[in-house]
């Protein structure tokens, strides 16, 4: 949804980088590790402490390299191998769990009911591309819905750096807003599934 109106604009602004980065030896698998390496330390050591606008500005450096790998695949004469595709879908796993991971751990911390519904959320978070994969197999296109990641991701890390700045229930509202949409867009994918498969 968003994330498709704005990526059209967002790569022309960071192609220039990218090829850059690509001719001083950069590569595209070397630039999601560093950025997942750094979103999943920054997300554990931060969010815990309970330092979320810190935290959450930290791990959005980091989180721009989901941008450049990309992009630096694309615009490379190898082009983007089939390696690089797995590994960076493997990685946006790892690193979207680590934010909601690190969110947990404080909320459990704090005795605070909202982690189960945290919890919720990382759930519907690894089943949205699960069903998408799944459906793949048997060739089946199952990108719809009404929150992708791009969406997911800009909710959480929202209400999380809102929330450090100390705008009451604003964490407890996005985290909410999180898990209904992600329950939502499992049950939409799973019902495009059921229809391609009729």
């Amino acid at each position: 949804m968003i994330s498709r109106s704005l990526k059209p604009a967002v790569t022309r602004l960071i192609t220039p980088v990218a090829r850059f980065a690509l001719r001083i030896g950069i590569t595209p698998n070397g630039v999601t590790w560093v950025g997942a390496v750094g979103v999943v330390v920054s997300a554990l050591y931060f969010y815990p402490r309970g330092d979320f606008f810190g935290g959450t500005a930290v791990i959005f450096v980091f989180a721009l390299s989901d941008l450049f790998d990309g992009t630096m695949a694309r615009v490379s004469q190898s082009g983007a191998s089939a390696w690089g595709g797995f590994l960076d879908s493997t990685i946006d796993r790892i690193t979207d769990s680590a934010i909601l991971i690190g969110i947990t751990i404080y909320l459990i911390a704090q005795n605070d009911v909202l982690s189960s519904v945290v919890l919720v959320s990382l759930v519907t978070g690894m089943l949205v591309p699960y069903i998408r994969a799944k459906a793949e197999i048997y060739q089946i296109e199952c990108s719809g819905g009404i929150a992708e990641r791009t969406e997911r991701l800009m909710i959480s890390m929202s209400a999380i750096a809102l929330d450090g700045l100390g705008l009451p229930y604003v964490l407890a509202f996005g985290m909410w807003i999180l898990a209904i949409l992600g329950f939502t867009t499992v049950v939409q994918r799973m019902l495009i599934v059921k229809r391609a498969l009729r």
